[in-house]
């Protein structure tokens, strides 16, 4: 098979579902959200989800060999719209030139599953093939 599967530790699905997917130069995660990694708790305030769902994927897409320099796209999903502008902060804090950020788009889920507020999914090209 030509897909590689990426796992890391302490952002395991509670289902048979990798994190995220490579094949070849390209690169897939499955939704991200803001739990803490560490202890396994979802924090309950829409602040530390954000922060947790970047740090999260940032662990993955490094895990899968890419940086954010290599993401194409985001998806965002928030449970409320006022939660667009906690998620802005880490985005921009990850892409401060606004001439070198990827597409985004984000959706108002009211409700996303266990307690989630924030969650994210991106899709990303290797530089290289390697």
């Amino acid at each position: 098979m030509r897909q590689k599967s990426i796992h890391v530790e302490g952002l395991a699905h509670n289902a048979p579902i990798p994190v995220g997917c490579r094949v070849g130069p390209i690169f897939a995660s499955s939704g991200v959200g803001g739990r803490d990694a560490a202890t396994g708790e979802m924090p309950t305030d829409t602040e530390t989800q954000a922060r947790n769902a970047f740090v999260n994927l940032d662990r993955i897409l490094a895990a899968a060999g890419f940086d954010w320099g290599d993401v194409v796209k985001v998806t965002v999903f928030v449970t409320e719209e006022g939660f667009r502008d906690v998620v802005n902060r880490y985005w921009v804090e990850r892409y401060p030139d606004p001439d070198r950020r990827p597409a985004r788009h984000t959706l108002v889920m009211p409700h996303l599953r266990r307690g989630q507020k924030v969650q994210l999914d991106a899709l990303a090209v290797a530089k290289t093939l390697g």
